[in-house]
């Protein structure tokens, strides 16, 4: 992939890919942790006197609703960028230097990968650059085809995501433990099994204990094996889960170890983010929730690398190939 940072920019038209899919309460942003990763690469072409126009998702929505509208961010983006933002809610050339067309997803177009849709925002830029290594896994039309109509060019978040989770591949620093836990058993077992291979232990906790099959899998997965009401990994996991995370010289985390918005099932999640956090490994953590949890506990500032991925993180890991990293040309 070739990175933004080497392309001449200055005075373009640039398109950005920008990950904007943040937690909204009550019309206010909860989390914005996507947003500050997104915003360095904005303010380089910013400072290069680039035009941007980011495109971006918030939810699922179903037609426009909203609910799920930038509007909903939009003073926290522009706090963020220190600079005005224009919303633009139709495909049409820009009147600002710094514009955000709203919620992609608002057009069917998007999930359809309507080919002609993707043209005529091509139209709007001289060059396109993904940067929301989040979304990377979603095949969208603006993902997979405007790559294909423009100078194409990884952003900075972008790139660190790539490299920051292709160290724990890359010859990381031994034992190298892996925790996933969360739901979605359908996501995420396919990681285990892919760490399984390349880590010397992975912890496995939250509804996956659960749902996993232990039979199938390998001698290095450690499944929890006591719980609190089903809903936290019990005492005797935790014991057994820091006593791992201790060993490790290097950490990878996604998922959380129970309902930790319960005080009462916050428990294991609390330890081990304890016992990571304490820990001499390198730490890296993913997954909103992971996050969200860590924000909680005031431990965010303590991990070395936060990826903004959650299923994005979770299929690189898990050795899919992403459909915005092979627009890219990363695998080739």
């Amino acid at each position: 992939m070739k990175s933004i940072l080497e392309a001449d920019v200055s005075g373009k038209k640039v398109i950005v890919w920008t990950d904007l899919d943040v937690p909204v309460e009550s019309g206010v942003v909860t989390d914005d942790t996507r947003l500050k990763a997104s915003a360095k690469t904005v303010n380089y072409l910013k400072d290069k006197k680039a035009s941007v126009l980011m495109i971006g998702h918030l939810g699922r929505p179903k037609g426009r609703d909203p609910l799920l509208s930038f509007q909903l961010i939009a003073n926290k983006l522009e706090t963020i960028l220190n600079s005005k933002v224009e919303i633009i809610d139709e495909i049409k050339t820009p009147q600002t230097s710094l514009v955000l067309l709203e919620n992609i997803r608002f057009w069917p177009e998007e999930e359809k990968k309507d080919q002609k849709f993707v043209k005529q925002i091509a139209k709007l830029g001289d060059i396109y650059v993904n940067d929301c290594f989040a979304t990377s896994h979603h095949a969208g039309a603006t993902m997979i085809y405007l790559p294909k109509l423009l100078p194409s060019f990884a952003g900075i978040n972008l790139l660190k995501e790539v490299q920051e989770l292709g160290k724990v591949f890359d010859q990381p620093a031994r034992p190298l433990v892996a925790i996933i836990a969360g739901a979605k058993l359908e996501t995420k077992l396919p990681a285990i099994y892919n760490l399984a291979k390349v880590a010397d232990t992975v912890l496995v906790g939250g509804k996956l204990m659960f749902e996993a099959d232990r039979a199938t899998l390998p001698e290095n997965v450690l499944i929890a094996h006591d719980d609190v009401d089903g809903k936290d990994i019990g005492p005797k996991s935790i014991g057994l889960f820091r006593g791992e995370i201790n060993k490790a010289k290097t950490i990878v985390w996604n998922g959380t170890l129970g309902v930790y918005e319960k005080s009462k099932y916050m428990s294991g999640t609390a330890a081990v983010a304890a016992a990571v956090v304490d820990s001499q490994a390198y730490r890296v953590v993913g997954g909103g929730d992971t996050i969200a949890a860590l924000n909680k506990l005031l431990l965010i500032d303590k991990i070395n690398f936060v990826s903004t991925g959650g299923g994005a993180m979770l299929e690189f890991l898990g050795g899919k190939k992403l459909p915005g990293l092979a627009a890219l040309g990363y695998y080739d």
